[in-house]
């Protein structure tokens, strides 16, 4: 039997635990959030969408998403 391992990040302030070598696409994807209406922000630093499939989460990471809202 295969033990999966978690990791403890920080996801818009509040600490949670994630399984580890989660990519940000995968993560994104199981939150159900429109990638489209975000923005992406990895320890300070917004993240390119193209890049997202790429990027893996690591221990202690902060990521914040943004949402966008229309108005005017």
């Amino acid at each position: 039997m295969k033990k999966i391992n978690k990791i403890k990040i920080k996801l818009n302030g509040k600490f949670i635990k994630i399984q580890d070598k989660t990519t940000l696409l995968s993560f994104i994807k199981k939150l159900k959030v429109p990638i489209s209406k975000v923005a992406i922000e990895l320890n300070e630093t917004i993240v390119n969408k193209k890049l997202l499939i790429r990027t893996k989460i690591k221990k202690n990471d902060k990521i914040e998403i943004v949402h966008f809202i229309g108005g005017g």
